[in-house]
């Protein structure tokens, strides 16, 4: 094979580095050095099992074409079965004749260029040993130019594989899924067969991961961290992309999503349709119905996964079906149902004992059933987004394995209570849209399991046990609070939302160790001096903190923030050098800022927000000028304008806008709000009216 001939050809000119005792080749040692290690580049594309199942698929051929006549029906039937597996390990289909025509095109020209150098090498060897010595070094001199000659090649001939790989997109994609392990294929299927309505994000993804078996639990080792583990190894791979707009979201690049949906095809182990009258086939184990609407198709298959998800929500019909659904599929492990609008969840949903994952999201439900209580095995229960007057029952205590509840409500406050006794769940990881009145702030202080809280509606009558309790939690990662709104000075159409509901009693709290996101949300008094020494913090948000002082002198020394968003954090009218002065904020790769009362953003010191990425102005309707200094940002990627006024539109204009030069330099910029007319030109910069 191809890599052999390239590892042969490779020992011999180690064997030649031999002839070093005679010093013969010592002036040519480092570029006999350096095409070997070109030749390693090469032996590592050859070598890929995606090759050698090409090559193993091409044998087959040979060999059936060669022995058809003495193979028989049944030897040619395994013969013809074998081929078309491994066209299904490949992915490739169709493309599979184009690409091994072109490999073996490509091998050729390799195979050519190191023969040829491989009789240069005996001349080379044969005409040094009877020369004199004046004329070795002569000789030698010519060697190492030919070796600089064959290496140039090689590069070449790997140049034209890249255009090989820019033909057949999917080939240096299906390099990097072959050699990926089984857990790490699953995964990344599993995000690229389930598109949903809603964006889910890492901590969805590593949920269902968990709950869907595809991670071992470990002694000392949490499960959850093990799927986050695979997760960011398929970030630092490039096969999913963290989106830079919507935090902790992610994308599949392309082709990484059509190889995905090519293996699901082939494997038949995925099923995921925008039409839910699709027949799923009985071999399906993980099935996703999209944009479902009048039916959810009964299933032959007893799938381990099912996710639904629909427009407008299901009609009444569809309700009707899902029971049946259930009431068939007791292998279930994962089901999400999201903007379904249900109004209730049929009581079969109790019968799925082996049910580790249950997502209701965007529905219409006030209760879940009593039958839900029979579900031991449940790991994560999500009920975002219910009904107005939804209330937790009892029945919750009796799931002992839940590791994450995540609740909340779409008006006021969006609190949901939990009944007391909350403590006994051990296992508790995430709580998520809780309300910690009525004696569950103390609960609080028992579960130091937890490592993401969310509290709603906090007021002075439990801020003081509800701080206290937190300070225990040295696990915790993810803390956010918001405070209780004063309903009779609450105005939606005001800017000052929560304009008098401050969050109380701050200056006692003490932040747990470990804390990496922070959401604040309601006026504070003071800026917490505490938020000074939260080296680990990559996240906060601080929403309606109207802070008559600067926020961000604190702020810009934290040594590891990427993602700050200030919604009315500052009212002032003016921000001037000193917010964002140079060396401030080392590793900010985000900034979101709003604010009714901004009228004058007068510099941005050059040196500072050295990583910015994305830089998002939202509801500025009073800022006409773009800060000076904002051109010094080259790191800058996307420039988000949202309602802002029309005339910091037309400064920064392309047509001749005084203040282009800032942001001439920002590859997209995105406008979106009430304006009478566009006028964005071609890049660049590259400009998305939305």
């Amino acid at each position: 094979m191809a890599v052999c001939f390239v590892t042969l050809f490779q020992w011999r000119l180690n064997s030649v580095l031999l002839l070093q005792e005679s010093e013969i080749l010592f002036r040519v040692k480092d570029q006999i050095l350096s095409l070997i290690s070109k030749l390693d580049e090469v032996g590592s594309f050859l070598g890929n099992p995606f090759f050698w199942t090409l090559h193993a698929r091409e044998m087959a051929k040979s060999f059936l074409t060669l022995f058809e006549p003495e193979l028989g029906k049944k030897g040619k039937e395994q013969v013809v079965s074998f081929i078309r597996k491994l066209d299904q390990v490949t992915g490739v289909s169709g493309d599979v004749e184009r690409i091994w025509a072109c490999y073996k095109t490509w091998v050729s020209e390799i195979r050519g260029t190191l023969r040829e150098a491989d009789d240069y090498i005996d001349e080379f060897i044969t005409k040094v040993y009877v020369q004199t010595e004046q004329d070795q070094k002569e000789s030698t001199a010519e060697f190492g130019s030919e070796i600089e000659i064959i290496k140039s090649r090689v590069s070449e001939i790997m140049n034209k594989r890249s255009k090989f790989d820019e033909e057949t997109p999917l080939v240096s994609c299906m390099l990097s899924y072959i050699n990926l392990t089984y857990d790490l294929k699953l995964s990344l299927l599993f995000y690229c067969a389930f598109r949903w309505v809603h964006r889910k994000t890492k901590g969805d993804l590593v949920r269902i991961l968990v709950a869907a078996g595809l991670t071992q639990e470990k002694s000392g080792e949490l499960m959850e961290d093990k799927a986050q583990e695979n997760i960011e190894r398929l970030v630092d791979l490039g096969m999913l992309e963290e989106e830079v707009s919507i935090l902790n979201s992610l994308s599949v690049p392309s082709p990484y999503y059509e190889l995905s949906l090519s293996v699901m095809k082939a494997e038949d182990f995925f099923i995921s349709t925008a039409n839910s009258d699709n027949i799923i086939p009985p071999t399906a184990r993980h099935v996703s119905i999209l944009e479902a609407a009048n039916t959810i198709t009964g299933m032959n298959s007893l799938p381990h996964s099912l996710f639904v998800s629909a427009k407008d929500g299901l009609s009444k019909v569809s309700s009707d079906c899902l029971r049946n659904v259930l009431h068939n599929a007791k292998l279930l492990r994962v089901l999400n149902l999201e903007n379904t609008k249900l109004k209730n969840l049929p009581d079969e949903i109790g019968q799925l004992l082996n049910l580790k994952y249950l997502g209701v999201t965007h529905s219409r439900l006030n209760e879940l059933p009593e039958s839900i209580s029979n579900l031991r095995n449940l790991q994560t229960l999500d009920i975002s987004c219910s009904c107005y007057e939804f209330e937790l029952s009892n029945g919750v205590l009796n799931l002992a394995q839940l590791r994450h509840l995540k609740m909340n409500r779409p008006m006021d406050d969006g609190e949901v209570r939990v009944p007391q006794g909350i403590s006994r769940l051990r296992n508790l990881q995430t709580l998520e849209g809780i309300y910690a009145g009525g004696g569950i702030a103390e609960e609080l202080g028992i579960m130091t399991q937890l490592r993401s809280l969310e509290v709603r509606r906090v007021s002075e009558d439990h801020a003081d046990e509800l701080y206290f309790s937190v300070m225990k939690l040295t696990r915790l990662q993810n803390l956010s609070l918001f405070v209780e709104r004063e309903r009779e000075s609450y105005d939606s159409s005001s800017s000052l939302k929560y304009g008098n509901s401050i969050l109380p009693c701050l200056e006692s709290f003490s932040p747990p160790p470990l804390l990496q996101t922070l959401e604040l949300e309601g006026r504070l008094i003071e800026m917490p001096l505490w938020l000074g020494s939260m080296e680990n913090l990559t996240t906060l948000y601080m929403c309606y903190s109207h802070l008559s002082e600067n926020p961000t002198t604190i702020l810009q020394f934290l040594p590891n923030l990427k993602y700050l968003q200030m919604a009315e954090a500052y009212k002032g009218r003016r921000m001037e050098k000193e917010f964002f002065g140079a060396g401030g904020f080392p590793k900010l790769e985000n900034l979101e800022i709003s604010s009714h009362n901004l009228v004058e953003w007068t510099e941005i010191e050059e040196g500072a927000l050295p990583c910015l990425k994305e830089l998002s102005i939202y509801y500025c309707m009073e800022l006409m000028v773009p800060p000076e200094g904002l051109q010094h940002v080259t790191t800058l990627q996307i420039l988000n304008l949202w309602n802002v006024h029309e005339d910091l539109i037309q400064r920064l204009s392309p047509n001749g806008g005084p203040e282009n030069y800032k942001i001439r330099h920002i590859p997209l910029v995105i406008y979106s709000g009430r304006m009478s007319h566009g006028f964005w030109g071609e890049r660049p910069p590259r400009v998305t009216n939305l």
